[in-house]
């Protein structure tokens, strides 16, 4: 069973052009993705796929493997798809981990892997973890100040998807129940390649273009998507999408500390 990794990177980003390449105490983002990747066990191979030379350059000089794509690309996804055929096989399976997700602990990354790799009936999965109300409120504040960041997600007893959203979902109705139910959705996604392949043929669909949440192209067609709960283990959670993030990151590593001795 070949089970690869892939990490999108793109240079154009609106809100930080040149994100892969930003510092974090020293270190590119896109190093310490990579470096974070190449932790993970049973995977035949860590790549780069990305459409910018200057990405290329970077990740080469510190020894990744890199797979240029095209620029005609819309999505991570996409991306991912391309670099697949970029490869001298097609994989089993692949794991689309973002490249801005820099607070991902390794073993979150090998939690996934390990529950696609032991179940053939696993053709999609993705990752959450259960909030504590406090975080609960703050993401709840964030939204009424109109931020969009975070996502949440409900699923049956199985660990299926149910839904996913950009508002805070199940709504709570009696704050007193010792059982809160609240998941947040971490945007990491291992495929097996035939779903892969499905899922980028298929059209957007309405869901998914109100909410701008890919997954629920698969779930409007039908495409089961298994819940892997996963857990920090006292680490924070963050991504990074402006200077802002940047700056909370540092913060965030020089209080916990760094996931690996870069």
């Amino acid at each position: 069973m070949r089970a690869i990794i892939v990490i999108p990177a793109r240079f154009g980003s609106t809100r930080l052009p040149g994100k892969p390449l930003a510092l974090i105490h020293g270190k590119s983002l896109l190093y310490r993705m990579w470096s974070i990747a190449k932790t993970v066990k049973r995977v035949e191979g860590v790549y780069i796929a990305t459409d910018d030379l200057r990405i290329q350059e970077h990740a080469e000089g510190f020894g990744a493997q890199v797979i240029m794509t095209p620029e005609q690309c819309l999505n991570g996804t996409e991306r991912v798809f391309a670099a697949c055929h970029g490869l001298e096989y097609l994989p089993d399976i692949v794991l689309n981990l973002q490249g801005d997700a820099v607070l991902t602990p390794p073993w979150v990354i090998q939690t996934l892997l390990d529950k696609v790799l032991e179940d053939e009936n696993i053709g999609l999965a993705t990752t959450a973890v259960q909030m504590t109300e406090q975080q609960y409120q703050a993401m709840q504040t964030s939204k009424r100040n109109g931020k969009v960041g975070g996502t949440t997600v409900v699923f049956d007893k199985n660990n299926n998807a149910l839904y996913f959203s950009k508002s805070l979902i199940p709504f709570i109705r009696d704050k007193n129940d010792p059982h809160f139910p609240m998941y947040r959705h971490i945007g990491l996604y291992c495929y097996r390649y035939p779903t892969l392949k499905t899922y980028l043929n298929l059209a957007p669909t309405p869901l998914e273009k109100i909410e701008g949440l890919e997954q629920l192209r698969a779930l409007e067609n039908g495409i089961p998507i298994k819940i892997v709960k996963v857990d920090y283990e006292g680490r924070t959670h963050w991504a990074i999408d402006s200077q802002d993030d940047i700056d909370v990151v540092e913060n965030i590593i020089a209080n916990e500390g760094e996931l690996l001795p870069f």
